[in-house]
């Protein structure tokens, strides 16, 4: 027994790396470095005697860049959704119009529905502009708070939304340069498809970015830890 470096409270053992329980699993004995003997006039609790090493993520120096990041890019998001039914609403009133005036055209015996009914309809794609935006505001708020408390399944979600977003950037970027849109029948304006861009680019970047992250380190861009219980000395060794 002498041989053995105990802690001061004889629960544990320095084996030359760590310190070991020297208590069985139900606590009712204590190993002195040659055989079992029972605990007496203490009250031991039943520590297991090995305990599986916790696995903790600590950040890199890409976590903390990369957090700000995602918030920033939501944050501009938002503003981005609240402004659409501002600057949209004349364009979707035009796009009605236009329909209308086609609609007539093709058909002349069909009478053209009444001002009210344009108006209704203008009204009703206005609103549902409005509750897109609220929508995408949520969105941009969840994502935001998920950044900042690295939130890993928000940051996977994160990246399959930068990623579609990278694969339909060359379809803008081609379409923008063409001088056309998937809605060019309506004739939405160009600065659309371009704006749509201007968003793409920054994204596809983010994209990228978290992919190699997570490749690289793990999500977040934070590394595995082994945090192995009973490493640190529970009582000043005799």
């Amino acid at each position: 027994m002498a041989d053995l470096k105990l802690s001061d409270d004889g629960l544990y053992y320095w084996d030359g790396a760590r310190w070991v329980s020297t208590v069985s699993p139900d606590g009712r004995w204590r190993w002195n470095g040659s055989a079992w003997v029972p605990l007496t006039g203490m009250v031991a609790p039943a520590y297991p005697y090995y305990q599986q090493p916790a696995t903790v993520r600590v950040p890199t120096p890409w976590t903390r860049p990369m957090q700000y990041g995602v918030a920033a890019w939501y944050a501009i998001s938002a503003l981005y959704a609240l402004s659409l039914p501002f600057w949209m609403a004349g364009i979707m009133a035009q796009v009605v119009n236009q329909t209308f005036q086609r609609a007539a055209a093709q058909n002349p015996d069909v009478t053209p529905p009444p001002p009210d009914v344009v108006a209704s309809m203008t009204s009703m794609m206005t609103g549902m502009l409005w509750v897109g935006a609220l929508f995408g505001v949520a969105i941009s708020i969840v994502a935001i708070i998920g950044a900042l408390q690295r939130w890993t399944w928000l940051f996977y979600a994160v990246l399959v939304l930068l990623g579609l977003g990278a694969i339909s950037l060359p379809f803008n970027l081609v379409s923008a340069v063409a001088g056309s849109t998937t809605l060019n029948i309506y004739s939405m304006p160009a600065a659309f498809t371009w704006l749509s861009v201007a968003f793409g680019i920054p994204g596809t970047a983010l994209f990228v970015w978290m992919l190699v992250a997570v490749i690289r380190y793990g999500p977040w861009a934070t590394t595995k830890k082994v945090d192995w219980p009973g490493q640190a000395a529970p009582a000043t060794a005799s």
